[in-house]
């Protein structure tokens, strides 16, 4: 990837925050790639309409116009490959996706998660993590497979959980950590420095013992 600009395609079903952090380190040097397009699932999505501000073709698909998850996401590919991109990124995108459309996209689609993987795979994860008690939660980058958030897991931030916490005050602790973690990520992606092979990812084509971790100065390590 590192001998042009890299191509982004993202996928996305809410407000875009992730996708916004990732305008922003392009727009400011920090990230050397290009958002080529941006899709989801919900023609509401605000995610959508930051993609048109910044002049980048976005849209979205109806799921109940398609006859199920594989014909809809073969749709919804269609629309991806269009834009030429190297890599897909699934920035709050909502929807399961199957094998088939992975397929073609192996080792080259990834996804934010706001849990420490394995630990809290699916939905509700921050509820989750304080009914089990635990004293360390967080979000984690990993490369995407048909079993839910369950591909190689390439960078996490970790948060403590505070005595008093719910819900909705986690959540804002770990979204904050969430657009360095995935930018630090892309960096390494884009450089071509980060890879998937025989499902272990490597750095600079050496195996990582542990995903890398988002560091206090806010980078990875």
């Amino acid at each position: 990837m590192a001998e042009r600009t890299p191509r982004l395609a993202v996928l996305a079903s809410g407000r875009g925050s992730n996708l916004q952090a990732m305008l922003d380190a392009i727009a400011d040097g920090r990230l050397d790639a290009r958002v080529a397009g941006v899709f989801g699932d919900r023609a509401k999505a605000h995610a959508l309409q930051r993609a048109r501000d910044a002049g980048i073709e976005a849209g979205a698909l109806r799921p109940r116009d398609y006859a199920g998850r594989d014909e809809f996401d073969a749709a919804l590919f269609a629309r991806v490959a269009a834009v030429q991109p190297d890599l897909v990124v699934c920035a709050g995108y909502m929807r399961l996706l199957g094998a088939a459309a992975l397929a073609p996209w192996a080792g080259r689609i990834i996804n934010i998660h706001p849990s420490l993987l394995p630990d809290f795979k699916g939905l509700d994860t921050h509820a989750r993590a304080l009914a089990a008690g635990v004293a360390e939660h967080g979000a984690s980058v990993h490369y995407v497979t048909a079993d839910l958030d369950g591909g190689p897991v390439i960078a996490q931030a970790r948060v403590p959980v505070h005595d008093g916490d719910d819900a909705e005050a986690l959540a804002a602790r770990v979204l904050d950590t969430e657009h360095p973690l995935l930018v630090g990520s892309l960096q390494l992606l884009c450089a071509g420095r980060i890879t998937l092979r025989d499902d272990a990812v490597e750095l600079d084509g050496r195996p990582l013992g542990a995903p890398l971790q988002l560091a206090a100065n806010r980078l990875l390590s």
